[in-house]
């Protein structure tokens, strides 16, 4: 839809057609249809879709007294100056909540020119400036107050933020406020705007946390999804972008900085951010693409504004070409034609996925995102990939040899001017055909023609920047049916399992006090499985042995190769020709063979154990026989009151000392084996 087609204020339309905006973006037409003028509305929409000028024009339309009337706009001056004029007081009537200084920076751009022409005052204020200068602001007074949640809440405690005339109050990007723990400020800012203010909360994704927000602070909200309205989008909370082509690279372990080295030089210049989980990860990465010849730069929680601040400028001036950064610094941050996303580590959900990968694809522009995983994190990376509604086949990282092939054919390119004529750029510098002459005649004196091109094309080619080496890696197999993802999937029966199972073993025995209870969830995180996918478990004295069923035994395979850095000393392979167990074994360690019997053994003998060599010496009267025999008690026969300790030479006469308790005895028990267990573990009741 056309702009010039929408009800907009003569302002707002006069100053969109000045930038060159033409054609309204799903969100900005949905946003400004008639439909919508006055209430408040729950905008789902993707990172870099245009809802800053959405917003900003419907925050104007409400403000101007511009709202779906077409009679309104008939005399655009006038109006808007009139209605400027109720907020002469100088205190705010909008107020726009952001997660991130770097946003309201760039929010506060976006408006200053889409409100040029309305005579509005706009003004940011964000943690990590001085203070004062906030309330020299405030005092000259303005009418659009752009903020972060902290600084907002300091002022308004202050009493010099009034938030009382407010009409409108946008909450922008509002589920990343809520990760970064702006739950209660913005509580206490939407609590101190008048009830009957609009109010419009825009958000890349709609988790339970916002859609309660809207309920408590919204006026029936109109929900509105433009993917979902435009048929292209498959849920109301999350789609994949159409402007982001999306790639998953399967890597070996200890590969990840080698292979987003790889990425980086594949894509052949352009801006990219390179995405890492923690500070430490983003120094680490930093440090090595620095010493491999990247211009590149880094953002983090732990870095000052004012680096921070240099950081983004050189990405803005061109200084920079790759930003390297965590999840929370760049929130919000905007940049110009970014044209590649890695995902270095993993995010931690979907929604953090969307928002990295909205960094690029923005305004139009396509853009490509890469989720870098080894073959452990695969399938979490499979169920990020899932949960944001992105598919991208599994290949493996650029080599190294496909990046120098590629380096050598934009050399032979730019020798013959290709590059050049479809840039249409001139030469960096020009050189004159003096200066070409006298160096050739040089050379000619010296080398032949053929020797000269050899020789200068060597030279080139040295300077070519190379791949990474890589270790090779194999993909996974495409399997139907595949329910490893789901965890609520029904378990599968125990005989359906066992009859095609693959065996494994783990270096983890009897010895380890190995239990099932905790060897199954090391076997899922290792083999990147679920328990449906684990059959029987056997522990043995120094290994045990477990089955995978057998339409996940390759992967399995493939992700317990990499070593665990929380427990380097575990060791997981196929176990070659060893016969599968059987079934799985009970709650507590079944060990191969049963409990091996102690020196000796104490296994009770039919009958009762026989009389010692010798006889038993007769009582007065003699020892009646018990029938069938003395029965064997738990853990050894416990002498009777009074003692029979065990001699040599068989039972003393009644009467006799028994020995002391704790002490051991020196001859063989009943049962053969060398008294009791010494201290040694009792086997099973």
């Amino acid at each position: 839809m056309k702009f010039a087609d929408l009800d907009l204020p003569p302002p707002l339309l006069a100053a969109l057609t000045a930038r060159g905006y033409e054609t309204a973006t799903g969100v900005q037409a949905a946003v400004l249809d008639p439909r919508c003028a006055g209430r408040d509305l729950l905008v789902s929409s993707q990172t870099g879709s245009g809802k800053t000028v959405a917003f900003g024009a419907a925050l104007a339309a409400t403000l101007l007294g511009h709202e779906g009337s077409k009679e309104g706009s008939k005399e655009p001056e006038k109006a808007g100056a009139k209605t400027v004029a109720k907020s002469s007081n100088g205190k705010p009537i909008a107020l726009a909540i952001v997660p991130t200084r770097e946003l309201a920076l760039q929010v506060r751009e976006e408006l200053r020119w889409l409100l040029h022409g309305t005579g509005l005052r706009l003004a940011s204020f964000t943690g990590g400036t001085p203070v004062s200068g906030d309330l020299k602001t405030l005092a000259r007074g303005v009418e659009v107050v752009i903020g972060t949640p902290g600084r907002l809440v300091d002022l308004t405690r202050r009493e010099r933020l009034e938030l009382g005339e407010l009409r409108v109050v946008v909450l922008d990007e509002a589920d990343e406020m809520l990760d970064l723990g702006f739950r209660e400020d913005l509580e206490t800012l939407l609590q101190a705007a008048p009830t009957e203010r609009r109010t419009l909360l825009l958000s890349a994704t709609l988790p339970p946390e916002i859609r309660a927000l809207a309920r408590r602070y919204q006026r029936d909200a109109l929900p509105i999804d433009p993917r979902k309205l435009a048929g292209e989008g498959q849920g109301p909370e999350r789609g994949a972008h159409d402007d982001i082509t999306h790639r998953a690279h399967l890597i070996a372990g200890g590969d990840r900085i080698a292979a987003v080295v790889n990425v980086l030089r594949a894509a052949d210049g352009g801006r990219a951010i390179v995405f890492c989980t923690t500070r430490e990860g983003v120094s680490e990465m930093h440090a090595k693409l620095v010493a491999r010849g990247f211009s590149a730069t880094a953002i983090s929680g732990d870095r000052a504004q004012a680096e921070r601040d240099r950081a983004l400028e050189q990405l803005r001036r061109g200084d920079a070409q790759v930003l390297v950064a965590t999840n929370v610094a760049a929130r919000g941050i905007h940049l110009p034609d970014v044209d590649l996303i890695v995902h270095a580590d993993l995010p931690l959900n979907a929604d953090s996925l969307i928002h990295r990968s909205g960094r690029t694809g923005r305004a139009g522009r396509k853009g490509t995102a890469v989720v870098i995983a080894t073959a452990g994190e695969r399938r979490k990376a499979e169920r990020l990939l899932a949960a944001a509604h992105v598919t991208a086949p599994w290949t493996p990282a650029p080599s190294g040899a496909s990046i120098q092939a590629a380096a050598r054919a934009r050399l032979a390119d730019e020798i013959v001017g290709d590059a050049s004529d479809a840039e249409g750029e001139p030469p960096a510098a020009s050189v004159s055909d003096g200066e070409i002459g006298e160096v050739l005649g040089r050379l000619e004196a010296k080398l032949t023609p053929e020797q000269i091109i050899r020789r200068l094309l060597a030279r080139e080619l040295k300077r070519l920047p190379g791949g990474e080496a890589l270790h090779a890696v194999e993909l996974p197999r495409e399997r139907a049916g595949d329910h490893r993802g789901d965890r609520g999937a029904p378990p599968r029966a125990r005989g359906e399992l066992s009859r095609d199972a693959v065996t494994f073993r783990v270096n983890l025995g009897g010895k380890d006090n190995a239990d099932p209870r905790w060897l199954l969830p090391l076997i899922c995180r290792r083999g990147d499985v679920t328990r449906r996918d684990v059959g029987a478990i056997r522990i043995g004295p120094q290994e045990t042995l477990f089955e995978i069923a057998a339409d996940a035994a390759h992967d399995f395979e493939l992700a317990a190769r990499e070593r665990d850095p929380r427990a380097l000393h575990v060791s997981i392979e196929r176990a070659e020709g060893s016969p599968a167990p059987s079934r799985r074994g009970p709650p507590h360690a079944q060990k191969t063979g049963g409990y091996s019997p102690k020196a000796g053994g104490y296994p009770p003998k039919a009958g009762g154990y026989p009389a010692k060599a010798g006889g038993y010496p007769a009582k007065a009267g003699g020892y009646p026989a018990k029938t069938g025999g003395y029965p064997s008690k738990t853990g050894g026969h416990l002498p009777k009151a009074g003692g029979y300790p065990p001699k040599a030479s068989g039972f003393a006469p009644k009467g006799a000392a028994h020995p002391p308790k704790g002490s051991s005895h020196s001859a063989k028990g009943p049962s053969g084996g060398e008294g009791r267990y010494q201290g040694k573990r009792k086997p099973p009741k």
